[in-house]
């Protein structure tokens, strides 16, 4: 399922085509995917402009000239082609749901082949309190993100850290890899109770959870299967995983025996793998 850094990536893509732009097509294929899809969605695209494209959490919102705006996830599958005027014009797939043309004739496509999306209409005043974000806890790339605030709402939390910092009523978008990742480089136990760590290891936590997601940006986030950013193209963090789906292997700087102690360890928490070094990580 695309993370924080794979939506950010999309939605970096998509702002150079949409924002500013004017839609004059729209066509709605899949009336329903996750959602009942708006029949209202085509008529609040078609013939207006475009005036905002920003992410909240795993969201992706486009603010429209009309006073609504679309709200989407992308789900499992979920993914945007882009059909550039130069290119062979849009032929429908099966799994294609949405399309939008700008003014300067770029095609945009939403599909999603296994349809856990979301593609939703909003009046724009609504979207920060709706249910898709009405509940989400802060940005971990903000400046309120700090180590003092998580200190707070950990307080009185004594569930595994990981399965804390991917609570979205905490802090949004710090998936499963990005988790297990950020943890390894602070050298904190994933299953450490959470109101058991300090402010200081709190502020070296917080400190690579920044790092590891801007680092996964910087590379168009992690392709373990089905992500692609709206070229087409795979992400490439992946390569840069240093416990992540590496059970069994060494991890970086290792100065153990791991050929006996059996290298990084997977362990199942809250139904998802974690992986980690029981040497380093405390």
């Amino acid at each position: 399922m695309p993370e924080l850094p794979e939506v950010e990536t999309v939605m970096n893509g998509l702002r150079q085509f949409l924002l500013g732009k004017k839609i004059v097509r729209a066509k709605l294929f899949t009336p329903k995917i996750r959602n009942i899809v708006p029949k209202k969605i085509s008529k609040t695209v078609e013939n207006h402009r475009v005036l905002g494209v920003y992410r909240r959490a795993k969201y992706m919102v486009f603010d429209m000239d009309d006073g609504h705006s679309i709200i989407v996830h992308l789900g499992m599958t979920g993914v945007f082609r882009t059909i550039l005027p130069n290119q062979k014009k849009f032929e429908k797939d099966i799994h294609d749901h949405f399309l939008m043309q700008t003014e300067d004739g770029v095609e945009i496509v939403f599909r999603d082949p296994r349809r856990f999306g979301v593609l939703d209409v909003l009046k724009t005043e609504e979207v920060s309190r709706s249910k898709y974000l009405g509940h989400l806890g802060i940005e971990p790339l903000s400046r309120e993100f700090t180590a003092k605030k998580l200190h707070a709402d950990l307080a009185r939390r004594s569930l595994p850290i990981k399965q804390a910092i991917m609570d979205q009523k905490i802090v949004v978008g710090v998936g499963n890899i990005y988790a297990s990742e950020a943890l390894f480089k602070s050298r904190i136990d994933p299953r450490r109770a959470a109101n058991t760590l300090d402010e200081s290891e709190l502020t070296t936590l917080v400190k690579n959870i920044k790092s590891v997601l801007r680092e996964a940006i910087k590379n168009g986030g992690s392709t373990l299967r089905d992500y692609r950013n709206i070229g087409g193209e795979r992400g490439y963090f992946q390569m840069h995983f240093e416990v992540y789906d590496r059970e069994g292997k060494p991890c970086p700087d290792c100065t153990c025996d791991w050929e006996k102690i059996g290298g990084i360890k997977r362990i199942v928490q809250g139904s998802r793998s974690t992986f980690y070094c029981e040497t380093k990580q405390r």
